[in-house]
């Protein structure tokens, strides 16, 4: 069974009519997908989606880009979310100081203060990192002790070295997209070193589509394009990769059930 585990599929406007938009992903083979919010009214929608699409679950918590969202009270509301059955994750957190005028401190402290989230619950992170790795390994560094329940590097984008950084804090990588562009030699050789226990596969739906669907808007329907260039890549079977990714993503996300799209 294919796992989609990272997709927005929380941008209403984009999508539309959410059966439709399921049935085109279960036809094409995914089973499935860990729906992320990136504020408390994206993370709510993905919570009510889960509830009544089964295969369907959802992560909750601020990205580092929407912190001009967050109101008084937030976090306490992502963590009542992630008390349901299907929440099966903080994220989407992290870094991102790709913009002008990023408020590097706020960031910080947010990303710090949602690491504690997700031990205080007993979930794993999810994190976005852009245009900051150092900050990112020093701040995972600094709260060693709040990652016992596990984190994912969502769409790692980094090197080699960075990779093996993030893996010695028993972090899973997870691949989107831009392991199958052209250009994406650096990431292959990230996806040929990441130990077989601790690769993930995602879409980061609606963006980065995969090639040869490259510049269109991405769904988890093309997560197995995502799978095949791992595994040759990594030189083996993709029905090998795709149970050991299930695998994967069953170890990082507990609270992953049997039912399917």
């Amino acid at each position: 069974m294919l796992i989609d585990t990272h997709a927005h599929l929380n941008y209403a406007d984009l999508y539309g009519d959410t059966d439709a938009l399921l049935r085109e992903i279960r036809a094409a083979g995914v089973g499935i997908v860990v729906n992320v919010g990136w504020n408390y009214h994206s993370s709510a929608l993905a919570a009510r989606q889960a509830a009544e699409h089964g295969g369907l679950y959802f992560a909750a918590g601020f990205h580092p880009s929407n912190l001009a969202d967050y109101a008084e009270g937030d976090l306490e509301r992502i963590a009542a979310l992630l008390r349901e059955r299907k929440g099966v994750a903080v994220g989407e957190i992290g870094l991102d100081y790709h913009y002008e005028g990023t408020d590097e401190a706020a960031q910080k402290r947010a990303f710090a203060a949602q690491l504690e989230l997700s031990d205080a619950l007993g979930l794993p992170f999810i994190v976005h990192s852009r245009d900051a790795a150092a900050d990112t390994l020093r701040i995972l560094r600094d709260n060693r002790a709040k990652l016992s329940h596990g984190g994912v590097m969502h769409c790692f984008s980094g090197s080699p070295e960075t990779a093996k950084e993030y893996l010695r804090l028993g972090l899973y990588i997870s691949f989107a997209g831009p392991v199958t562009f052209k250009n994406a030699r650096r990431l292959d050789e990230v996806a040929k070193i990441v130990p077989a226990d601790r690769i993930l596969a995602e879409t980061d739906s609606p963006y980065l589509a995969p090639e040869p669907f490259r510049g269109t808007r991405n769904t988890p329907k093309n997560v197995k394009k995502i799978y095949e260039k791992l595994a040759a890549l990594r030189g083996e079977e993709p029905a090998a990769l795709e149970e050991q990714i299930e695998r994967n993503a069953r170890a990082l996300f507990p609270k992953l059930g049997e039912e399917t799209l």
